[in-house]
């Protein structure tokens, strides 16, 4: 299972993002007493969206999370993220 295309895909179906960074920093933690050890359960994301239009930082970051529930619960150890619209970068 590739966590980082799993991410990737289900973030372009939802979001339709203008630009969409994923970053694997797992090998940053897998010294840490509480790293699964997999290569591939910590993660930095830029998302560039129309759709966190209107929407304040908590929600957008709830949308997101809502998006990757599975892989929060399961392989995602921790998720970095820096969301915005269009006319924020």
């Amino acid at each position: 299972m590739n966590v980082e295309a799993i991410i990737r895909e289900k973030l372009t179906q939802e979001l339709n993002p203008d630009t969409l960074e994923i970053i694997n920093e797992s090998q940053k933690h897998a010294d840490h007493a509480s790293s699964p050890k997999t290569g591939q359960s910590h993660f930095k994301v830029l998302v560039v969206s129309q759709s966190f239009l209107g929407l304040h930082k908590v929600a957008r970051f709830r949308k997101v999370h809502k998006i990757l529930q599975e892989e929060m619960n399961g392989p995602v150890h921790a998720l970095s993220l820096d969301l915005k619209t269009p006319d924020e970068v």
